[in-house]
């Protein structure tokens, strides 16, 4: 008995296994800001984890190489280096409140984001190979050009958006789209805007679609053809999108309508903390009056802040009662209070973890304010670039978060914040209900990214999750050729009627007048 219940395990396990057979996955992530790198490892780790033949191109090496399926890493040496050799000097407090930086600066740091991985050896290598793959997952940063290696390895293409939806990814599979309530990243405006607010979120729309239509893509048509195929139509494939992960979550981000192709699985790279080392854990602990927590992410570094501003912000926590554990990236801080604990790496998720943080001073970054709210602690936000001013904006929206702009950051406005936020409790009651909701999913977020990978790998591609417009001319798309013909046909009418009356009224007066002389 016990050998036949044996042999119906093994036959139900074999035929388990054929229904879920391991893909062939290359995982593109060449993007050099850890942040990035950090949420497509989650994504790819959790692919071999499943049982899947995994090859990643990145700039950073993986020491945790997960169990499971198979693992290849082809590493791209000097690409960081180039990065931080052309961007890294640059001092983003200086340059981020400039309009002009995130337009001119940002365009042209994507296209050399995109050009110097294909350019890269290793990656020549790969596309020179032969070898095919059954899905590519790219992570998505106005990278156009990468998308088109799924064509060349006649794969399905999986766009993984660190952002969620927006103007960069919604054009791709049909998104629905309207300025009119999805704001900009790179705009503060709140949840409900003004007209000048719609208005302005309207024009930096146009402008971003303009750019994008006449500027980046046919760049990134050049580039294909240049280092990855001259035989692949750009424009045919550039819409031949399987699926796209979404990092974002309704506890964190604004509800939007989002075609089917398009997942959220914000919250997928939050997990269990891990145990503190042993002298955080004591400084934790034996804080009586609790922690405030400063970082200011993995670009920004706050040891450039300015004389101005790092004074004002000594001066604030000197005359605060609270530990500070604040994230800097020199090895002495003149000046320093004794309540300031300075390093230049904190295990920042397993810091939040902990109950007695009162206060996250951040930069307002997707993947800080996920952890935070994950972990339920409130937030003060000093957005300095890029999408950092909408995720602030939108967690005070929520009421969970208080929005200091680094042009007004001084000691008094500083401390004022810090002190609304430690004494109010509405700030962790929200950011607790934000927790929540955050928690109570069905699936862990993880989970569900590999079950949609595999699904299109098992519906070859799942065209029938696809929106059949996408190549439609916008003219068509907004009905701009409908309304025109409903306006003509009115104007044409009014105009109809008025000739009709002139040359009625015409007639009466000539008949009035034959009428006189008689």
């Amino acid at each position: 008995m016990y050998v036949i219940k044996l042999f119906l395990l093994l036959v139900i396990v074999t035929c388990y296994t054929r229904g879920n057979e391991a893909a062939k996955i290359l995982g593109f992530s060449p993007m050099p800001a850890p942040s990035h790198n950090f949420l497509s490892k989650a994504v790819f780790k959790a692919l071999a984890e499943a049982g899947h033949d995994v090859t990643v191109v990145t700039c950073f090496h993986e020491d945790n190489v997960p169990n499971g399926g198979k693992w290849r890493e082809i590493l791209l040496k000097d690409h960081y280096e180039k990065f931080t050799k052309h961007f890294g000097a640059m001092n983003f407090f200086e340059q981020g409140s400039k309009l002009s930086f995130h337009f001119l600066n940002l365009y042209k740091m994507v296209l050399q984001m995109t050009e110097q991985p294909l350019a890269h050896p290793e990656v020549q290598k790969l596309i020179k190979s032969g070898e095919k793959f059954d899905v590519v997952i790219v992570s998505q940063f106005m990278n156009e050009a990468h998308y088109m290696l799924a064509a060349h390895f006649d794969a399905h293409l999986v766009a993984l958006s660190t952002i969620g939806s927006s103007s960069w990814n919604n054009y791709l599979v049909g998104n629905p789209s309207m300025p009119s309530v999805d704001r900009e990243m790179i705009l503060n405006h709140p949840k409900k805007m003004n007209f000048l607010q719609r208005l302005t979120n309207t024009l930096f729309t146009i402008t971003g679609y303009l750019i994008r239509t006449f500027y980046l893509l046919p760049s990134h048509a050049d580039l294909t053809k240049r280092y990855i195929s001259e035989k692949i139509d750009f424009y045919n494939e550039l819409h031949n999108v399987s699926l796209v992960l979404l990092n974002s979550h309704p506890s964190v981000s604004d509800p939007k309508p989002h075609v089917p192709s398009m997942i959220e699985i914000g919250g997928f790279h939050v997990g269990a903390p891990k145990p503190l080392p042993e002298d955080l854990k004591k400084l934790l602990n034996e804080a009586k009056h609790g922690v405030i927590f400063f970082s200011m992410g993995s670009n920004i570094k706050s040891k450039d802040l300015p004389a101005e501003k790092r004074n004002a912000i000594l001066n604030a926590f000197s005359k605060r009662k609270e530990t500070i554990l604040w994230k800097f990236e020199d090895d002495s801080l003149p000046g320093k209070p004794k309540n300031v604990i300075i390093r230049k790496w904190f295990p920042q998720q397993d810091i939040l973890a902990h109950p007695n943080v009162k206060v996250f001073w951040t930069h307002g970054g997707l993947l800080s304010t996920t952890e935070t709210v994950y972990h339920g602690v409130p937030i003060l936000a000093t957005p300095i670039f890029g999408d950092q001013a909408m995720n602030a904006q939108r967690a005070k929206d929520n009421g969970y978060a208080l929005v200091l702009p680094f042009t007004e950051l001084t000691e008094e406005r500083l401390n004022k914040m810090l002190d609304e936020i430690v004494s109010n409790t509405m700030y962790r009651e929200n950011v607790k209900v934000r927790s929540k909701i955050m928690h109570d999913r069905q699936v862990p977020p993880l989970d569900e990214a590999v079950y949609w990978v595999e699904y299109i790998i098992r519906h070859h591609g799942a065209k029938h999750l696809r929106m059949w417009y996408t190549d439609m001319p916008w003219y068509q798309y907004y009905m701009v050729d409908v309304f025109l013909s409903i306006f003509s046909v009115i104007f044409v009418g009014l105009y109809t009627i008025k000739k009709l009356c002139s040359l009625c009224c015409g007639r009466s007066k000539k008949m009035t007048h034959k009428i006189k002389k008689h």
